[in-house]
């Protein structure tokens, strides 16, 4: 795989104490050509070293072998050397840290985590990953909803003040500005699984009279609309370091959309799951893409013959809701598109 160089973003968090043990028989297994050992450069990530070494990137966890004596054994850094030996005749990823590269100063300084190397280059999700999120409808429906900008105008963009309606709690005065997107429905069950808020921007509280707020934007994506809704602003603590991992037991789902609308999906395109919390996703575990095999005349005997499901390609969670999830395609070796299914690589 090409290595993503720019804009990393520390966006997961998954360390290998919470990785559960796997459901399936799955074995590492290493590449027919499998350097020794790998000096960790800039730029890499933990996805491009491990795919490298295996075959299968997401086992990662089942050959590395850390030592204990290390303070956070589980972080890489610049300066690294990962080295592939053999203990009692299976594969083991070791790690040296002599050579790690550390900043000059007046005083010694430590690393930290946020200078190890990324799981995956994310900075082609930073927006969604950050701000859009996934709700019930009837959360969106009932949060307070901008009425206007000042003098009655009803686009507002950033730096604007502008008249909201709607019941405000007491605490943070900072809310994310959405718009309602698209619904989402279990293509199996009808279930509703949840609508997808459009990050459009964010708004300060200024002052609140009745129903009534005043409020002042600070930023925005687009221009703020007359009915666009207010949710509270999400805080949320994320690390930047974790392994891939298969899921802790089977799942099976299917890609309901793709962002930004589209219906065709390439390698760093961001998909939405029919599965969350509620079926055992964890951000951080890696699904096989297939395509449903069609069905075909077959010219001698006239039968309508079923062609067998094709491998796709390879994704990776990275924000799971209560009952749909987040993806990035890490890989994609066939045309991938909405209703295509995913299940434990």
């Amino acid at each position: 795989m090409k290595k993503q160089i720019s804009g990393l973003l520390a966006a997961l968090a998954l360390t290998t104490a919470q990785i559960l043990p796997t459901v399936t028989a799955e074995e590492p297994q290493l590449r027919d050509t499998v350097p020794t050992i790998h000096t960790v450069v800039k730029g890499d990530t933990l996805w491009d070293i491990s795919a490298s070494f295996l075959k299968n990137p997401w086992m990662w966890p089942e050959i590395w072998h850390v030592n204990s004596q290390i303070d956070n054994p589980h972080l890489i850094y610049p300066g690294d050397v990962i080295r592939l030996i053999y203990l009692e005749g299976k594969p083991r990823l070791t790690l040296e840290t002599a050579g790690r590269i550390y900043k000059l100063s007046p005083e010694a300084r430590v690393l930290t985590q946020g200078e190890a190397i990324k799981t995956i280059p994310l900075d082609a999700i930073n927006a969604f990953l950050s701000r859009s999120r996934i709700t019930e409808e009837k959360e969106l429906d009932a949060a307070p909803y901008v009425l206007s900008g000042m003098d009655e105008h009803l686009i507002v963009g950033a730096g604007d003040k502008l008249y909201t309606r709607g019941t405000f709690v007491d605490g943070p005065r900072v809310y994310g500005v959405y718009r309602k997107g698209e619904e989402f429905i279990d293509p199996e069950t009808n279930e509703k699984l949840g609508v997808l808020a459009e990050d459009i921007g964010t708004a300060e509280l200024l002052t609140i009279a009745g129903e009534i707020g005043t409020m002042k934007v600070s930023r925005t994506t687009e221009e703020i609309r007359a009915g666009d809704r207010l949710l509270r602003h999400e805080e949320r603590s994320i690390a930047s370091t974790f392994f891939p991992s298969p899921p802790s037991k089977d799942i099976n789902g299917v890609i309901l959309a793709v962002e930004k609308g589209l219906h065709q999906v390439g390698n760093m395109d961001v998909v939405v799951l029919n599965r969350g919390n509620r079926e055992g996703m964890a951000a951080g575990n890696v699904m096989a893409i297939y395509k449903r095999g069609g069905k075909i005349r077959d010219r001698i005997t006239g039968e309508r013959v079923q062609l067998p499901d094709e491998r796709a390609g390879v994704l990776m969670v990275f924000r799971v809701f209560e009952k749909v999830s987040l993806g990035i395609v890490l890989e994609a070796y066939r045309g991938i598109s909405v209703a295509d299914y995913v299940r434990n690589p």
